[in-house]
């Protein structure tokens, strides 16, 4: 999803909890990456690995200026022979310290030996994040949650997109009051269609 479908996404969301919520996660993942500055972890389940979140965030990362979003992401099935970005194991949250940040993406409840290493992981001092259904254990272990319920108007990939271009905002967008859907898609078009400002 480009930044124009995000941005359709957003004004059609308008006026919903997912804008408010998917920001306040934003701002919390933001916050724990940039201020630690430790690095962050991004991990899913065995099944589900957020190959698209942690490139998502590499852009976001590198678009705002702010390096400390690009995730390692780490694998379950990592492979030593793999390439850099892609042979990082689960070993590495038996690593994690004071300063970094866990982000962990599941679709359902993650097994009991991820449940094992995100628990020592906040327990030497790593700032967890959960992304995904209210998943028992692991929503309770986190610092900072959002739920995305199956059966939901958004799924966890739609959810991932808005998180991940709200962690890459610098500045939370003005409030834009009570309009039509019609006006706010009018206004977003001209300014999608106007041309870039002169440079001197």
């Amino acid at each position: 999803m480009d930044a124009v479908r995000v941005a359709l996404l957003r004004e059609v969301l308008a006026g919903t909890e997912w804008l408010g919520a998917t920001r306040r996660f934003a701002g919390a993942l933001r916050g724990a990456a940039v201020s630690h500055g430790g690095g962050l972890l991004l991990v899913g389940t065995q099944e589900y690995e957020p190959w698209h979140l942690a490139a998502h965030l590499v852009d976001e990362a590198a678009w705002s200026g702010t390096p400390e979003l690009a995730p390692t992401l780490v694998r379950h099935g990592a492979c030593p022979s793999d390439p850099a970005h892609l042979a990082v194991g689960l070993g590495r949250l038996a690593a994690a310290r004071r300063g970094e940040t866990l982000l962990v993406v599941s679709p359902g409840g993650p097994g009991g030996p991820l449940l094992e290493r995100v628990h020592d992981a906040r327990r030497a001092g790593a700032t967890v994040l959960t992304l995904g259904p209210d998943a028992g254990e692991l929503t309770a272990m986190a610092h900072e949650s959002l739920a995305v319920p199956q059966g939901s108007e958004l799924d966890l990939d739609t959810v991932q997109h808005l998180v991940s271009a709200a962690a890459g905002e610098n500045s939370l967008p003005t409030p834009r009051g009570n309009r039509r859907l019609r006006d706010r898609l009018s206004r977003l078009a001209d300014q999608l269609t106007a041309p870039p400002p002169a440079r001197w």
